[in-house]
């Protein structure tokens, strides 16, 4: 994100906190101010609070803007509709293998994510009432990736194959975000909510898949109590109708009741954040120690790379939710030093994976772990940056979340090119 554009979201907060200041007894312009932009109104706000709080109007909307309902909501009549009619047809494509006698391990590594991402996408486009223009881009791409993803050719050793199985999932949760936030490519705000959605998406649902593992367990129980064995029948229905389920009443739940896990998130990234740390800082003096080497160990750096996504989306995922205090230096710094950790790995990685490249040539993994771990380069050089700056200016932490945002779509063009393009390219080896 360019200089311009942090100055002008910093500008607009300190205007915003103006205008609010001066319109305290104007009830009308406030309501105009909220309404003309809510996510700057709500922040300006919180910000002045502590000053204007004496207030009865600054009180009033204090109330308004941070209320949270105790109760669980759980929507209206036709969200529910959606959700049991999405469940039930998810559980049929889930099925789609036993229905038509075609290959499971042919199907559902090239299927499954159609079996949640068009439901998701769905329920979004309906909330957020995306336009037809933009609805029908999504639409047709999906529609495009299945017919794709499903004409490449049937060879289990394909490495592009595998590759675009594993990238096809990726790019339906880049065409997710892109309705999530309305269609709108230049809504920064949304790119971050959208980052925070799945973090409590993934709370929410680890809840659910929990209860329905005891509920299983407490099933067979009972019914190997009375001599009847109903393993069979349970994982050949309900197991797979309940995995379809998992994502799209998880989704529900969050959006209906953000309260169940609005706490619970920021505990999570406060916890897992020293943790991951000090992980990191004991993993890497113990690589050095055991000697292992990544510069010919195939299966060490592939498991070395599939560590640095999951630090990275755990630092993405960190900062939107320290975003919310920025007065919390402590976090920050801790975040900081995590993303210089996670920078070592990744150099690390790199310098394996060109070390590889160098003596054997380019292969499809070969070429598509580079440009990931590329990628993540720049971002975590990007985020360090913004943090370090925010040690000595609260106020940027703005100017991270900004950073964040602006460069999701580059990982969603990267999941274009590895999906569509790579079979293309190396004539789907």
């Amino acid at each position: 994100m360019n200089k311009v554009t942090e100055k002008q979201s910093m500008e607009d907060t300190g205007t915003m906190k103006e205008e609010i200041t001066s319109n305290l007894d104007n009830p009308a312009q406030l309501e105009k101010l909220y309404r003309d932009d809510k996510t700057i109104f709500k922040r300006a706000f919180n910000g002045i609070y502590p000053d204007i709080q004496e207030t009865t109007a600054a009180q009033f909307w204090h109330e308004r803007l941070n209320f949270e309902n105790e109760e669980i909501s759980w929507g209206t009549s036709h969200d529910l509709i959606f959700v049991i009619a999405a469940t039930f047809i998810a559980g049929l494509l889930a099925k789609i293998p036993d229905f038509t006698g075609i290959n499971p391990d042919y199907f559902y590594p090239r299927n499954l994510a159609f079996v949640v991402f068009p439901f998701l996408t769905a329920y979004f486009a309906w909330k957020q009432k995306i336009q037809i223009k933009k609805l029908l881009i999504v639409l047709i791409a999906m529609l495009v990736s299945a017919i794709y993803i499903n004409l490449l050719p049937d060879d289990a050793e394909s490495d592009t194959l595998i590759l675009a199985c594993i990238h096809l999932p990726l790019f339906l949760w880049a065409l997710l975000g892109f309705t999530f936030v309305g269609g709108q490519l230049d809504n920064y705000q949304g790119r971050i909510n959208f980052l925070r959605f799945n973090g409590d998406f993934v709370v929410m649902t680890t809840i659910i898949a929990i209860a329905g593992g005891l509920l299983t367990a407490i099933t067979f129980g009972l019914f190997q109590l009375i001599d009847l064995s109903v393993e069979v029948f349970y994982q050949k229905y309900m197991v797979y109708w309940g995995l379809a389920a998992l994502p799209i009443v998880g989704t529900y739940l969050v959006k209906t009741n953000p309260q169940l896990v609005k706490n619970v998130s920021p505990v999570i990234a406060k916890v897992f954040t020293p943790l991951v740390l000090l992980t990191l800082i004991v993993y890497l003096v113990a690589v050095i120690y055991t000697g292992k080497d990544p510069y010919n160990d195939r299966e060490f750096l592939l498991i070395f790379n599939v560590l640095l996504i999951g630090v990275m989306a755990i630092i993405l995922f960190s900062v939107a939710e320290t975003s919310k205090n920025s007065n919390n230096k402590t976090g920050t710094f801790l975040l900081l030093c995590l993303s210089v950790v996670t920078i070592i790995l990744n150099g690390i990685a790199l310098s394996a994976i060109v070390f590889r490249i160098s003596e054997w040539g380019i292969s499809p993994n070969r070429l598509a772990v580079l440009g990931g771990n590329i990628l993540i380069l720049i971002n975590l050089l990007i985020v360090a940056y913004r943090l370090f700056k925010t040690l000595n200016n609260s106020h940027e932490i703005e100017s991270v979340e900004k950073s964040i945002a602006s460069y999701l779509p580059v990982y969603g063009l990267w999941t274009i090119v590895v999906t569509f393009l790579f079979p293309l390219l190396f004539n789907f080896i």
